[in-house]
């Protein structure tokens, strides 16, 4: 057997700043990708990009059993690297097919069509390159994976200019984005991952079921939230149409830069919070957990301060002067955001805590909202009833994740400082 050697983890501050170095460069450059489809194509064409994703997300966050955070929360190392990876293995294969049969029984056609399927085929090597970085986040190696993304996000969108600018085709620009995909998880992400784990997926069933069953609360719950974001683009694109759906879309992502702070610093106190939580450092588990949250309410106010007072102009830049008509919406998804931004980390609370079983329930009754809230708002008022059921959904899921949260605090708050919880069921709130 190949000996893997030893690699040292880095602190707390490095993993934050190289995660939000990876995240920040990513994501501009996908908010690049929604500007180049806006200004040489059209709304049309951001529209159709937006659905693809509206269609694909839940999929793929549902199958993902959201196995990075499992796994980089597993501090007891109850599963091998194999398992994740056999699990994951099953899961793109059942994403594409049900992406297939979407197409088909949505009788979406034409470039639409394409769109989707590259775009189910593109996320379906992310999701490998995904379950990847929660084996180098368990190991606190995240510049790792933020060299990954910063390959990944000029390239991306490298080669969609390109693709754009030679052919004026949406969908060999999405073609280029899958092949981009496809080469940086066989050329580094696995490579990455073999110097930490021997790539040997684990395919029975029989041996994959315990972790079936500890994730698939988490794959609900992020079928939820991913549901919750896109049904009211389902609304716009049903009733008003796939061009507004591309204004929707361009606002909205407008917001990735809180939403990158905010995954970068999520992302690298998981398993610290982990760590806390299992050992029984209640008092250090609160304190980080508080500077999170409290860091997700500036964040969110420092951006509808920018927005009230820039939000035209910043539009008109970023896309074209239409937008700009928007700007009274785009204030008010901010509102949303900055909501979901402290909803977020309280979330990363009750995961780092093993605390899964009840989160499907919250975001099941959050989902029911979002739809009665867009059934109703978006036919009266268009992408400003799309804005409103936003803040609707996000005060909703801040108020229960907070009360969930603040019940494990109480919980902890009986225990003696240092005692573990080991003895808690997997993936219950509720000790043996």
């Amino acid at each position: 057997m190949k000996h893997i050697n030893p690699v040292k983890p880095l602190s707390l501050q490095q993993n934050i700043s190289w995660s939000l170095l990876g995240n920040a460069v990513y994501s501009v450059c996908q908010w690049g990708i929604l500007m180049v489809l806006a200004k040489r194509g059209s709304a049309l064409m951001v529209g159709q990009f937006a659905l693809s994703l509206a269609i694909t997300a839940p999929v793929y966050m549902f199958s993902n059993l959201q196995l990075r955070v499992v796994q980089a929360t597993d501090a007891r190392n109850q599963y091998a690297f194999g398992h994740y990876l056999g699990l994951r293995v099953l899961t793109v294969t059942a994403s594409l097919l049900i992406i297939g049969l979407i197409i088909m029984a949505g009788d979406y056609q034409g470039n639409t069509a394409w769109v989707i399927l590259w775009v189910g085929l593109a996320k379906g090597f992310e999701s490998f390159s995904d379950i990847v970085f929660g084996l180098l986040q368990k190991h606190e190696c995240m510049n790792r994976v933020a060299v990954s993304l910063l390959f990944k996000g000029p390239l991306t969108l490298l080669v969609v200019v390109l693709a754009l600018w030679t052919t004026g085709s949406i969908v060999a620009a999405v073609m280029g984005l899958a092949l981009v995909w496809l080469l940086l998880l066989l050329g580094y992400d696995l490579v990455n991952a073999r110097q930490f784990s021997r790539i040997q997926p684990v395919l029975e069933l029989r041996k994959l079921r315990p972790l079936i069953l500890i994730s698939l609360p988490l794959g609900v719950v992020m079928m939820f939230i991913s549901l919750n974001t896109n049904i009211p683009r389902y609304f716009i694109e049903g009733k008003i149409g796939t061009e507004e759906l591309g204004y929707f879309a361009a606002l909205t992502y407008v917001t990735v830069a809180g939403a990158v702070m905010i995954d970068a610093l999520e992302r690298s106190a998981a398993p610290r919070l982990a760590k806390y939580y299992s050992g029984g450092l209640f008092k250090d588990f609160r304190a980080l957990l508080l500077k999170l949250v409290l860091s997700g309410l500036a964040l969110g106010v420092a951006g509808l301060v920018v927005v009230l007072l820039f939000g035209p102009k910043i539009l008109t830049i970023l896309y074209q002067p239409g937008y700009a008509a928007y700007a009274h919406v785009f204030a008010l998804i901010m509102v949303g955001s900055g909501l979901g931004y402290m909803a977020s980390f309280f979330g990363c609370a009750m995961t780092a805590a093993r605390c899964f079983k009840i989160q499907p329930f919250l975001h099941a009754l959050i989902v029911l909202v979002s739809v009665l809230s867009s059934a109703v708002l978006i036919p009266l008022k268009g992408l400003e009833g799309a804005a409103y059921v936003l803040i609707i959904t996000m005060s909703l899921q801040l108020a229960g994740s907070f009360l969930i949260s603040g019940y494990l605090l109480r919980r902890a708050a009986r225990q003696p400082e240092g005692t573990s919880i080991d003895g808690q069921r997997e993936g219950s709130c509720e000790p043996v």
